[in-house]
């Protein structure tokens, strides 16, 4: 026992009966601290719970050495809320540990397809874990039930149809269908082809869950996005927007702001040219033969932008959304047949390593969307949202920043409100913003964004092309690269 070394052992482990003497002498010295039944640490500081959670797979077969990790536990790949764990162990006692609990049950043992785990233990398979998920439980004592409910296990479903498609559910139920026999869960084998198959279209069976009755009814969506949705709903009704009429008047002005808008909203996107150069197209018709279909994008953004009478038309429903949108869309790509003007995507796309809706879930995802635009009040805030809202379905091939662009502005000018134009100098600020939401969920900083580019839009002097032109770059506006910063003008 003198060889004993306590920093030759785990973060945390259970001692046993030969070593049980040279433990307790290392807890004396104060090298161990006991954190649990027959359960040590090396680390004397942390708190035990936190420890045991990180360590809990290593902990399993020390107590129970037949273990096989099953039900939810199986699935979720982790502790449940309450710390819960569940295991098929000949052994029926539990073991309570600091922020864990141990749960055996009686069941069969591991079979070829169940895989050894971290810690010795060995861990259902992934269509074994929903065989057996697919059998109701119920909650005692306040603590979580054994197998997720019916609703969680149509989550996990259609997520795992979102992100790998059909064939992943055909390979699961085909999986499950083989080793049914050998577990005698034929039952829950054929509950669970009934849910496969409703989801795929081709079995009829009751959902229980948002996405599944979605799914069932031909109109599915993406519930990550309708989370983000709801956060933004809340962040912008929790906003109270400072009220700010137009400062374009006459269609002078208006025509000036509307040139800037579609020039900028294009530069964000890579389509450059000069002010010049632009001004050219837009006011005069010379499309660079060089450049035809760049020069089309920004003439079709100009054209629907300083269309007073068009950009007043907002959405009613969720169908006006879609005939708005698709119209727009084909006006904007008018030269651009190859992006399919007008068309929904038929190929999911992604910016970074942002994935955006996929092609059969945009129609659904769009429709829930529109339910929380509609119950917003203010203009800014619907101007806000209806631009988030395509920006993440992202409907289109191509396009989709600008279209969104464009709808949210629809929001201001219906209202009478200032337009919100995102300058070059900006884009940087912009795209952090839209980054931050879109991976963390973080309104904030895009409310925040928004209202500086609104603000700032209604100090620039729009009434002649030079006055706008000059304070624009007065104030840096043209400035390109990450540490461009644009300069907001005295009031």
């Amino acid at each position: 026992m003198s060889e004993f070394s306590a920093g030759t052992y785990p973060e945390v482990f259970v001692s046993h009966t030969a070593i049980s003497k040279a433990v307790y002498d290392a807890v004396a010295r104060g090298e161990l601290r006991r954190i649990g039944s027959r359960l040590y640490t090396r680390n004397l500081t942390e708190n035990p719970e936190r420890l045991v959670r990180r360590n809990w797979y290593h902990l399993i077969t020390s107590y129970y050495p037949d273990a096989l990790i099953t039900d939810r536990t199986a699935l979720e790949n982790k502790p449940a809320e309450d710390g819960s764990v569940f295991l098929i162990s000949e052994k029926g006692s539990e073991t309570q540990l600091p922020g864990l609990t141990l749960r055996p049950r009686q069941g069969a043992g591991a079979i070829d397809n169940d895989k050894p785990f971290i810690g010795g233990a060995r861990l259902a398979s992934t269509p074994r874990a929903y065989l057996e998920n697919m059998r109701a439980s119920r909650a005692r004592g306040g603590r979580v039930t054994r197998t997720l409910t019916r609703e969680e296990l149509e989550q996990r479903l259609d997520a795992l149809l979102r992100t790998q498609g059909e064939g992943a559910l055909n390979k699961l139920r085909d999986d499950a269908r083989a080793i049914a026999p050998e577990l005698g869960l034929e039952a829950e084998y054929d509950a669970l082809n009934d849910l496969i198959g409703a989801f795929l279209g081709t079995r009829e069976a009751r959902a229980e869950s948002d996405v599944g009755k979605a799914r069932a009814a031909g109109q599915p969506f993406d519930p990550d996005r309708i989370v983000l949705f709801e956060a933004l709903f809340g962040a912008l009704r929790d906003a109270i927007p400072a009220p700010r009429p137009a400062s374009a008047q006459g269609d002078e002005a208006t025509a000036n702001l509307a040139f800037f808008e579609a020039y900028f909203s294009n530069f964000i996107e890579g389509t450059e040219f000069s002010v010049s150069e632009a001004r050219e197209i837009v006011f005069e018709g010379a499309i660079p033969s060089e450049r035809p279909e760049d020069a089309h994008d920004v003439l079709g953004t100009f054209r629907i932008v300083s269309d007073a009478q068009d950009m007043s038309i907002l959405p009613a429903s969720a169908d006006e959304l879609d005939a708005l949108l698709r119209r727009r869309h084909a006006t904007l790509m008018q030269a651009r047949p190859d992006k399919h003007p007008g068309i929904f995507k038929t190929k999911t796309n992604q910016a970074g390593s942002t994935v955006f809706v996929a092609p059969e879930l945009v129609n659904g995802t769009l429709e829930r969307g529109f339910a929380f635009y509609r119950a917003l009040e203010e203009p800014f805030q619907r101007a806000v949202f209806m631009m988030m809202l395509v920006s993440e379905v992202h409907p289109f091939a191509d396009g989709n920043g600008r279209t969104a662009r464009i709808m949210m502005n629809a929001e201001l000018v219906a209202a009478g409100q200032e337009r919100i134009i995102i300058p070059t100098a900006y884009r940087t600020d912009y795209l952090g913003a839209l980054k931050a939401f879109s991976k963390n969920g973080q309104a904030a900083p895009l409310i925040r964004m928004l209202d500086v580019a609104q603000s700032y839009t209604g100090m620039i002097d729009w009434r002649t092309f030079e006055s706008a032109r000059a304070m624009l770059e007065d104030t840096n506006a043209f400035a390109e690269g990450a540490d461009a910063k644009l300069r907001i003008p005295k009031a």
